[in-house]
């Protein structure tokens, strides 16, 4: 297993409980909860591969991801009670997820030779929307489409990986370092509530809205 390869693993793991802890505070049936874990480790990195022509899509062929995602739902069901008790562990899985896919999304583009700035809209791909099919299944507007900072840490974070390519960095470094970015802008954006600016003015009405 490969660096890259050890990275999506840890995605996976990462994005599946923060899955299946939205499904179970929803109080989903075990079908909805394994079906929201499934698609929040894996839907972002289907859009990735349909869109750069892979067939069939990664998990597909990756059989160790999908037994990951159902041993993390199982997991998740045991230390359930614990899990769902502490506030912040839905935005913990789901921040460790996004660095991590990120990383991978970026190699991924970086393998099919592709621009850098594709290559950093595949990482955010990639990372944001899993949770974005999540947040909808499970009736919720999604984070990336709020003012919180959250795909532009993906993009940070990209940029930094080719900042540090440009300076000749072993790739291994400049995948950890990029992925430690987009954590720690996220961690700091929701401690200190960095927000994205608002076109919305509290208390008036929207007059786009008919």
């Amino acid at each position: 297993m490969d660096f890259i390869e050890i990275i999506d693993l840890m995605g996976t793991i990462a994005f599946a409980i923060s899955g299946a802890l939205a499904a179970f505070a929803k109080k989903l049936d075990p079908f909805g909860i394994i079906i929201i874990a499934f698609v929040t480790a894996a839907g972002g990195g289907t859009l990735r591969d349909i869109l750069i022509g892979v067939r069939p899509v990664s998990w597909m062929l990756n059989m160790d991801l999908v037994y990951t995602i159902l041993i993390c739902v199982l997991i998740t069901f045991i230390f359930r009670r614990w899990l769902l008790t502490l506030r912040k562990t839905l935005f913990l899985f789901d921040t460790i997820g996004i660095g991590l896919y990120t990383v991978v999304g970026i190699e991924m583009g970086l393998t099919a030779g592709l621009h850098p700035v594709i290559c950093i809209t595949l990482g955010c791909i990639t990372a944001c929307f899993g949770g974005v099919i999540r947040d909808i299944l499970v009736n919720e507007i999604p984070v990336i489409f709020r003012k919180n900072i959250y795909a532009t840490a993906c993009i940070a974070g990209g940029l930094v990986y080719f900042l540090l390519a440009k300076l000749n960095l072993l790739e291994n470094w400049a995948f950890i370092i990029s992925g430690l970015t987009v954590i720690t802008i996220r961690f700091f954006a929701v401690i200190f509530e960095w927000q994205l600016p608002s076109f919305y003015q509290t208390g008036k009405e929207d007059p786009t809205v008919f």
